[in-house]
């Protein structure tokens, strides 16, 4: 398992393309979607694995510059939510990191309930993340839950429409449409710029993505 040190050593290598800002085009839904999605999901993942293994750690720096140029690092913001890198997944811990130096609270996700919304605690580098009942680390149930205004989410695919493509287990869909039932909230995905497809399937219950991401520049999708 990864630790919080990890998060650190991803910034060694300054990232050297400018970053970009481009606006999404309109998609439709697909037909077929559980489907198209499962498919989706086998290929995607072998996708980025690759682009992990040759470029993870320069893509998780590459980011904090991306979000920095884009405007969505304001200093004193509010509580920002990130997660714990699984696998392959975008690390957004130095991310984290440059936040909490500009006076964000950062929080991680906490799974209660597998067919529920994630809940968030507030959590600080070097923070004991003891595994959850549900084989994730999370913060210690002495933590403080908090709601957030800025929710990173990692995801397998997208496209510039802000359709995303998680695991498949709805989480984050739960959790963005409790959140916005009640306040603002600014959803940004994170992910490799390898990860996009011209077009996702899309359900009912997909939530939209605000932003998105990548160690190539930002994609704004929903107006401020």
């Amino acid at each position: 398992m990864a630790t919080a040190d990890a998060a650190s050593s991803c910034t060694s290598r300054p990232f050297s393309e400018k970053p970009l800002i481009t606006e999404a085009v309109p998609a439709g839904a697909a037909a077929g979607a559980p489907d198209a999605k499962a498919v989706l999901r086998r290929g995607v993942r072998l996708r980025r694995r690759a682009v992990w293994q040759a470029d993870g750690g320069r893509a998780a720096a590459a980011i904090v510059q991306v979000m920095a140029a884009s405007g969505l690092l304001p200093e004193g913001g509010g509580v920002v939510a990130g997660y714990w890198p699984v696998g392959t997944e975008l690390d957004c811990r130095p991310l984290l990191h440059r936040l909490g130096a500009v006076g964000w609270d950062c929080a991680l996700p906490v799974v209660v309930d597998a067919g529920g919304a994630l809940r968030f605690r507030r959590w600080r580098p070097g923070d004991p993340l003891p595994v959850g009942a549900y084989g994730m680390p999370e913060p210690s149930a002495l933590a403080p839950e908090v709601r957030p205004g800025l929710v990173l989410v990692p995801m397998l695919a997208f496209d510039r429409a802000g359709h995303r493509l998680g695991q498949g287990g709805g989480h984050y869909d739960r959790t963005l449409a409790q959140l916005r039932t009640r306040a603002s909230v600014l959803a940004v995905g994170l992910a490799f710029a390898a990860q996009e497809e011209p077009a996702l399937p899309v359900e009912p219950h997909d939530q939209p993505l605000d932003w998105i991401v990548t160690e190539k520049g930002a994609i704004r999708v929903r107006p401020a």
